[in-house]
């Protein structure tokens, strides 16, 4: 199945590794350090103009920045799948 994680875009569910809130990701160093290799490397993807509230990485090592919370997401990956 499918996560819409705003702005039009979607990703197989079975391809994403872990949803992140940016607040509390950001905090570590590492992850800032992280983020900014993925930008240098154009593996980093703003869904949205909007300041992110999450990120979401994916097995190919693609990071999408997205304006819906982490919670949200997690909520929607937990629906039912039909």
């Amino acid at each position: 199945m499918y996560l819409h994680i705003g702005n039009n875009k979607v990703l197989r569910k079975s391809s994403i590794i872990g949803i992140f809130d940016m607040d509390n990701a950001t905090v570590s160093q590492i992850t800032r350090k992280f983020l900014s290799g993925a930008e240098k490397k154009n593996m980093l993807t703003a869904v949205t103009g909007d300041i992110p509230k999450s990120f979401v990485l994916t097995q190919d090592g693609s990071i999408y920045l997205s304006q819906i919370s982490s919670s949200a997401l997690l909520g929607r990956t937990a629906q039912t799948e039909y």
